[in-house]
Formats: C-alpha cells, sequence, structure tokens
C-alpha cells in the first residue's frame, strides 16, 4: 500500500484580477523527507503556503495534507501541522519562554517539560527568560521554530527561515533544520536561495511567476546544471578568450574578465596557455556554483531552459 504523502498539491490554480499566482501547480511532499520550495520573490511560494494554511482557497485544483482536504475536514487539516509564513510574531516585552507559555495556551496547552524540550531544540535555553525584544533577529527566527514544536508536529512548514539573517544565523538555522530532519519529522521548507536548500533538502520543486518550472530530487538537479564556471581576469581579455574557445570552453565575457565553463582539466590547462602566451593572469575563482546558475536560468524571465529541465522532472 502507497504511503499517504504529506502533502499533495494537485493542479492549484488562483489569480487575483489579472495576476495569476499559481498556475495549475502540482507538489507532492513524502513523509520523512525535507521538501524545498524554491523560487525568487513573487514566484507563488507564499500563496502555496498560505493555501496550504488555508488561510486562502484556490479557485480550482486539490489539496491534501496526510489525505485530509480543507472540503472533507475543515480544520482538521492541520492537525499535526505546525510553522509560520514570513517572519513569526512576539510580544517584545515579554520573555521566550512567556511567549512560548502563552502560544501553548491559546492552542490547547502543554506541559513545562515540552517547553524545556524545544528550547533546547533550537538552543534557547539560556536565553528563555530574556525578553524577546532583545533578541536577534536570529533568535527570535529559532523561537518561532519552538513555538511550531510546541504542537509535536508531523508537517513543520518554515517560511524564508534564514532570510534576513547573517551568515551565523545562516549556518545555526541550516543545522536546526538538519536536527530536526535526523528525527523523522517532514519539513516544508521555501526560500529563494538554492545554497539554503542545497544541502538539506532531499526533493525541490522550483517555481517561477507561479508555474512550476522543476520538480524533482537534488541529485537530479546536480545532473542538469551547468559546469562550475571560473572567473578569469587577465592583462588581455581578448587573446585569452581565443586560448579559451581553442580548447572549446564556453565563454561568457564582462567588462572585466571572461566566465569560463568546461572540463575542469580544460581549464587547467587554459591557464598554462595564459602563461605560456606571456600573458598575466590578474585573477582566478569560482563564479556562481553550477545548481545556483541551473536556479537563475529557470527562474529569470528571459529563461529559455524550463522546458528541458521541467520534461525530466516527475510532476
Amino acid at each position: 500500500m502507497t504511503e499517504v504523502l504529506a502533502v499533495h498539491a494537485a493542479d492549484l490554480t488562483k489569480t487575483y484580477g489579472i495576476l495569476t499566482a499559481l498556475d495549475g501547480i502540482t507538489i507532492q511532499v513524502a513523509q520523512g523527507e525535507v521538501y524545498g520550495l524554491l523560487g525568487p520573490n513573487g514566484a507563488g511560494k507564499t500563496t502555496f503556503l498560505r493555501m496550504l494554511f488555508g488561510l486562502i482557497r484556490p479557485d480550482s485544483g486539490t489539496l491534501e495534507v496526510f489525505g485530509r482536504s480543507w472540503q472533507s475536514a475543515g480544520v482538521g487539516v492541520l492537525e499535526g501541522v505546525a510553522g509560520f509564513i514570513e517572519s513569526p510574531k512576539f510580544y517584545p516585552g515579554l520573555s521566550g519562554r512567556k511567549n512560548l507559555e502563552l502560544l501553548a495556551g491559546l492552542d490547547g496547552g502543554t506541559t513545562p517539560h515540552r517547553i524545556d524540550e524545544v528550547l533546547d531544540t533550537v538552543d534557547l535555553t539560556d536565553r528563555q527568560s530574556s525578553k524577546v525584544g532583545g533578541y536577534s533577529f536570529g533568535m527570535r527566527q529559532r523561537l518561532g521554530v519552538a513555538a511550531s514544536l510546541l504542537r509535536d508536529p508531523k508537517l513543520l512548514v518554515l517560511d524564508e527561515p534564514a532570510n534576513g539573517l547573517d551568515p551565523a544565523g545562516i549556518r545555526d538555522m541550516r543545522a536546526l533544520v538538519k536536527r530536526l530532519a535526523a528525527s523523522g519529522l517532514t519539513v516544508l521548507l521555501s526560500s529563494h536561495d538554492m545554497g539554503e536548500v542545497e544541502d538539506i533538502c532531499d526533493d525541490v520543486t522550483i517555481m517561477r511567476t507561479g508555474s512550476v518550472v522543476y520538480h524533482g530530487s537534488i541529485a537530479t538537479l546536480r545532473e542538469q546544471a551547468p559546469a562550475q564556471a571560473h572567473r578569469i581576469t587577465t592583462t588581455d581579455n581578448d587573446a585569452a578568450e581565443k586560448l579559451a574557445r581553442a580548447r572549446d570552453l564556453d565563454v561568457t565575457r564582462t567588462d572585466d574578465a571572461l566566465a569560463v565553463r568546461g572540463p575542469q582539466h580544460r581549464v587547467d590547462a587554459l591557464i598554462a596557455d595564459i602563461a605560456g602566451a606571456g600573458i598575466a593572469l590578474r585573477g582566478l575563482s569560482l563564479d556562481e556554483a553550477p545548481l545556483e546558475a541551473l536556479f537563475f536560468m529557470l527562474t529569470e524571465p528571459t529563461s529559455d531552459s524550463s522546458t528541458s529541465a521541467t520534461s525530466g522532472a516527475h510532476q
């Protein structure tokens, strides 16, 4: 017997006047996986999450959470579901622990031990008595996760949890999601940053202007990604470009550098060619990561690459 999906959205459509926020999207999230919902601002990610929480209704299509739909189960759809959309809000004059106690009371109550557990999970035990107004943005994000975990959910929904965080905060949030995933919790994570989800998600859906342009595994996405680009700056970029093309490398010119893509051994040979030709090498660095490059190819309005990427993915 096939296991019931944690989230099963089929042909969801939502329009606001002439704006199509969702255009017949299909998303399937299996139980126990960390699932990434990716796309730039305006792609439709938050619209979908609002729909999942019942804050808006689709114009057409179906949406089930653990086999339950809003039509058949009403608010019961959210049994075992927790999370937040956009940034979580708290009473700044109250402590982190007191905020959790109030939220737990609104949701039917919980035990002091459970509050201890969730504070420990998000590494806020030492700051539980401090007023939230003195928390950093990253600490408030983690407190939002703690509030969600009070329900002991089976599905945790996080909307851009690392948005606005500094590098240390991003690292801490990524580590937290990994710990939650290791516990067997299903996590649905939205983001506009491929790097945020590349190392923690099993499968991803990439959206652009309300449509799905890729749906499948990170592993399959990596297979479709272009080669790593190297940014090369020399004292004679015109001559360096000719040498790169002679090595059958893909070259893109910028104002002061070359973006060179191709097998690593050919790039290495090109560097030797440049030196051998008496051209001084002024700069050599890695450009955008392959998955990041593919993400931009799929989501930029001028992209014509979405068809090939989507055709190999399951819908």
